[in-house]
């Protein structure tokens, strides 16, 4: 408990430090912990400390620990969603930040409409061009929120991407640079039921770096909880 409140400490510093730096007021900055592998005491612990946003990378685990998270926790899905896991996603979270394509959209429209939603979601954009990562190449990004956009059900609320892991976080500022700028030709698009208020970028290794590129919410881990096996 007391090395993760020094982490905690440590990590709201540095966004706090990084956002100065780019001129931002650091509460802008949403910090989400991140729960894979992590058990529920120790979730447990980092809301007692004041964490109020949780994200996982799978949905069979969100089962396992969700059902007991006190009301007012925020609850994002950030890894890459099956549209046969659609249905208990949208049980289990309340923003879903991997949207890589139009099938999965249709699915979470018409699951939404059935459980009298409005879904936020973010796009998630393969801004490096990695193969092994998901997402949309970001001469796509444009069409495809127009396209999103006229599905009920779904809100678009920005973007989001994984950076390439390096041991130099400033090897990647292009990279969170890129996604700051596609929002901003999609909110210059003026797609009716869009905003771009959320850009979901960088993690452990590369959060300042993002935060000063204009990240309002870090995607925090290792940094926070230590290394995990899973």
């Amino acid at each position: 408990m007391e090395n993760l409140a020094d982490n905690l400490a440590r990590i709201r510093a540095r966004i706090a430090q990084a956002a100065e730096r780019a001129g931002r007021d650091p509460s802008g900055v949403t910090l989400i912990a991140v729960t894979k592998g992590v058990d529920a005491a120790t979730v447990e612990a980092a809301l007692r400390l004041g964490i109020t946003d949780i994200g996982e990378n799978r949905v069979q685990e969100a089962r396992t620990k969700f059902p007991a998270l006190p009301a007012g926790v925020r609850r994002h899905m950030i890894g890459h969603l099956q549209t046969n896991k659609v249905r208990a996603c949208l049980d289990l979270f309340d923003v879903v930040h991997s949207l890589d394509r139009f099938t999965l959209a249709e699915v979470i429209s018409r699951r939404a409409q059935a459980l009298g939603r409005e879904v936020p979601v973010l796009v998630q954009v393969n801004v490096a061009g990695e193969d092994t990562k998901h997402g949309l190449a970001p001469d796509q990004v444009v069409p495809f929120v127009k396209a999103v956009a006229e599905l009920p059900g779904l809100q678009v609320r920005g973007l989001m991407t994984l950076a390439p892991l390096v041991e130099d976080p400033e090897t990647v500022r292009p990279v969170f640079r890129t996604l700051r700028r596609l929002a901003e030709a999609v909110a210059d698009a003026g797609i009716r039921g869009v905003s771009m208020e959320w850009l979901s970028m960088g993690m452990s290794n590369d959060f300042e770096v993002a935060v000063e590129e204009g990240s309002t919410m870090v995607r925090i881990g290792t940094a926070l909880f230590g290394r995990r096996s899973a």
